[in-house]
């Protein structure tokens, strides 16, 4: 039963309430902190450094979507007609039977756009390290199926030059508000380019290899993969490969955003 208003709690819930407009509107007027996101004023200051009409803005993936990749299937009735076809099986969409992924399941909160973006965006490059903590949020929502019985959440590692450069690794800040155990399993054996600046194309040969597992701890283990973004997935690819030479059990993947394949 909810606390009477003239109940001690409901006193102190009410002055605690109040004591927090009190806050925002002061900070609000003395340092006008802008929404990390789009940049406007924040209303609210002490919830965070993105505004609430940004995080509500975002636009989640929901079913029907593929049941390894995560992508969204165009309708249920495109995705029946997917199980007649020759070049697929149950749901998953083409590209997954075609290739066979190594990552048994993957999600993610949303596509990699608008809101969503930016403040992904915040995160990586203003940075923002706070923000790891509210997307985490939203990822364990997304991700329920992914993280239910895993062992491990495994952070996809930075080169360490990058890492020195950057400050930290936000999918690591990520990792750690997941719930289950984090473990640094993984380390980059070369830099590589940035997978930003290179066409899809190139992106596979491009971190082919790049990774190691460090730790024997892996060894049957069931592990989430996280990460800030997945675009063709090569990253999350050349991680599971690592993973499952050590002697992994299953890899599933779990990121903020996604850039979402478009189909007909």
């Amino acid at each position: 039963m909810a606390a009477a208003t003239g109940s001690p709690s409901g006193v102190l819930s009410t002055a605690l309430r109040f004591s927090r407009e009190a806050v925002d509107a002061a900070v609000s007027i003395v340092l006008g902190p802008l929404c990390a996101a789009c940049h406007e004023p924040l209303d609210e200051p002490t919830r965070g450094a993105v505004c609430q009409s940004c995080w509500s803005s975002i636009v989640p993936i929901t079913p029907p979507c593929c049941r390894t990749c995560g992508d969204p299937l165009p309708t249920w009735r495109r995705s029946a007609e997917m199980r007649l076809s020759p070049d697929a099986a149950d749901d998953r969409c083409r590209r997954c039977v075609r290739m066979n992924p190594p990552i048994a399941m993957a999600r993610s909160i949303g596509a990699y756009e608008g809101s969503l973006r930016a403040i992904v965006h915040a995160l990586k490059y203003d940075p923002r390290r706070t923000i790891a903590r509210h997307l985490a949020a939203r990822m364990r929502v997304a991700g329920a199926g992914v993280l239910a019985d895993v062992d491990l959440a495994v952070p996809v590692p930075l080169h360490p030059s990058r890492e020195r450069t950057r400050g930290f690794n936000q999918a690591r800040e990520l990792a750690r508000h997941l719930g289950p155990p984090m473990l640094d399993a993984l380390v980059r054996t070369r830099r590589t380019a940035s997978q930003a600046d290179l066409p899809a194309a190139r992106r596979h040969a491009n971190v082919r290899g790049a990774f190691s597992c460090c730790r024997e701890d892996v060894a049957d283990a069931t592990i989430v993969l996280v990460d800030d973004v997945s675009t063709t997935g090569a990253t999350l690819s050349a991680c599971a490969a690592a993973l499952m030479e050590a002697g992994a059990q299953e890899i599933r993947a779990l990121t903020a955003a996604k850039a979402v394949a478009r189909r007909p």
